[in-house]
């Protein structure tokens, strides 16, 4: 019997932990492109179906609250995120923002071309109108790996300008270590708190000392992408940040889903279970409450 039949066996309310958070993960994308999106390229009573039974396996491994990273043009739906979570009586939260990372593929033309003042107001007005009836609850943007293309700097830059007006947190796609420095600074700079700042996939940079120098600075270090693959280098870098006495500004998520708009069948939709079944045990005990349940608190309010 391998390890995870043996923990699979265990008792439910030995594997939950109850008022769990996933901060980072997804239930449907669509890479087809800025230029191209549309909202009749998926069903969205075939992706309620698909996702349904995965979002009820996190809400029985303990989960409560689920942010939903997809942002505005890569697939973002806000009304199928609230009909799930009335369906399943688990939180989802949507965002606000745009996403620069992948070379640009999912900035809208009028991005390029409005200054971050006039993008950072488009994303205040959807916090306080909502997005089809629903508040977005964090501001969600991503930048390629640095030294910052002027654009996402400029994403970034609005970022700050809405989460100084909403006091909305940051969770930004970041492409490399020297990108999250540039991005502290500006977001410094728009003399907004770096607590509100979340370093998102900063398991792609492999120096610690980088990780360490954005804590000390009030962000906060997400490592997610969560899997067995990756997971003794995830371990690493918990170790590194409890060594020196940063776990408090760490947050772990899976980045696992979804429904991909495009597919056969959506795809090969990964669950959110990994996280609970596999990873968690290998954690020293005194970590988890801090690591699922109290920071993700502080980061998103």
């Amino acid at each position: 019997m391998t390890r995870r039949d043996l923990l699979a066996a265990l008792p439910l309310p030995l594997l939950a932990r109850e008022g769990s958070i996933l901060v980072h993960e997804h239930v449907m994308v669509d890479f087809v492109g800025a230029e191209t999106i549309r909202p009749g390229r998926y069903d969205p009573n075939e992706v309620f179906r698909l996702a349904r039974p995965k979002l009820e396996e996190a809400k029985k491994l303990g989960c409560v609250r689920l942010l939903e990273c997809t942002p505005n043009f890569l697939g973002r739906d806000a009304r199928l995120m609230k009909r799930l979570e009335d369906a399943v009586g688990l939180e989802i939260w949507t965002n606000t923002g745009l996403y620069g990372a992948a070379d640009h593929k999912f900035v809208p033309a009028f991005a390029r071309a409005e200054s971050a003042e006039q993008l950072a107001r488009r994303w205040i007005q959807e916090f306080e109108k909502g997005i089809d009836g629903v508040k977005p609850r964090f501001i969600k943007t991503g930048v390629n790996k640095g030294p910052l293309h002027e654009l996402d700097g400029k994403l970034v830059r609005a970022a700050a300008i809405c989460s100084r007006a909403t006091g909305l947190p940051i969770a930004s796609h970041t492409g490399d270590g020297a990108a999250a420095l540039e991005e502290l600074e500006i977001v410094a700079a728009e003399k907004t708190p770096l607590s509100r700042f979340v370093w998102v996939h900063a398991q792609s940079e492999k120096d610690h000392a980088i990780h360490e120098k954005a804590a000390r600075a009030g962000a906060w270090v997400e490592f997610d992408g969560i899997g067995p693959d990756s997971a003794d280098w995830h371990l690493d870098c918990l170790r590194f940040m409890a060594s020196r006495n940063l776990l408090d500004r760490a947050l772990i998520s899976q980045d696992a889903g979804w429904y991909n708009v495009g597919s056969p069948g959506g795809g090969n939709y990964r669950g959110y279970g990994y996280i609970y079944t596999d990873f968690l045990p290998r954690l020293d005990p005194a970590w988890t409450a801090a690591l699922m349940i109290e920071n993700p608190r502080r980061a998103f309010p």
